[in-house]
């Protein structure tokens, strides 16, 4: 099983505020890993941290490494452009564009210089379909997105990650706010997505973390406390901290 992300005593600050703390890690190529972990305990600024989504945050500051198919995304003249098309981010939150839902999904390819419409065309369909909703949309593409129920948003920002045919996607908490049935839905789909990319997500739901990834790592202010598979993690924690906190005594 090959590495498809690595991170090496990685810390990482907020101006003074340390957020991170030599977190050493490897994630496995199209498999789904889950940071799970307290309020605050660093788990949403680790995944953004794997496409220089931070870079973002004036005053922030990062130690060590992080290696995208063994080369590093710091490093001098890295274009963080390619780095997040190879790496895409799917939020808490759906956050549709205000625009059609073809024009949601054509928005990365025609940034990054696809015109030829029916190029546009097929790339709108090829997504939607690996985002599990081309069914409930091909006939209203011309809708806004905005007016899909939360559950159509987020796989309508899912079908807007995929059109850039990234090898990675990052889903922070994408699941908090849906009801029950869009988040099996989701949970569904991310299970088929990992044939082809590789997933990490933030949870808080410990259960989802356990149905849905094959890796899981409990972070705790800001240390990377345990990360094994799974079914080991939640069965045969090595550490008493992962055990007080899936257990309930804590977090």
């Amino acid at each position: 099983m090959d590495d498809k992300i690595e991170t090496r005593q990685l810390s990482f600050y907020y101006a003074k505020r340390q957020a991170l703390r030599n977190v050493n890690l490897k994630v496995r190529e199209k498999q789904i890993t889950a940071f799970i972990g307290p309020s605050g305990c660093g788990k949403s600024t680790l995944l953004r941290v794997l496409n220089r989504m931070n870079d973002t945050i004036p005053g922030t500051r990062i130690e060590g490494e992080v290696l995208l198919d063994g080369r590093s995304i710091y490093g001098s003249g890295v274009d963080v452009v390619e780095v997040r098309k190879r790496v895409g981010m799917v939020f808490q939150q759906p956050n549709p564009f205000p625009k059609s839902i073809f024009e949601n999904v054509a928005f990365g390819p025609k940034v990054l210089g696809m015109s030829h419409k029916v190029s546009l065309d097929d790339t709108v369909e090829r997504s939607l379909k690996a985002a599990a909703l081309w069914d409930e949309v091909k006939d209203c593409l011309g809708k806004s997105g905005l007016a899909l129920s939360g559950g159509q948003q987020q796989r309508l920002c899912i079908a807007r990650a995929l059109a850039t045919e990234p090898e990675v996607l990052l889903m922070d908490e994408p699941c908090s706010a849906l009801d029950p049935q869009s988040t099996l839905r989701i949970e569904e789909l991310m299970d088929e997505l990992k044939e082809q990319y590789t997933i990490v997500i933030v949870t808080h739901n410990l259960q989802q973390a356990g149905r849905v990834s094959d890796w899981t790592g409990f972070l705790f202010l800001g240390e990377l406390v345990e990360y094994s598979k799974t079914a080991d993690l939640f069965s045969r924690p090595q550490n008493k901290r992962t055990e007080d906190y899936i257990t309930g005594r804590f977090g």
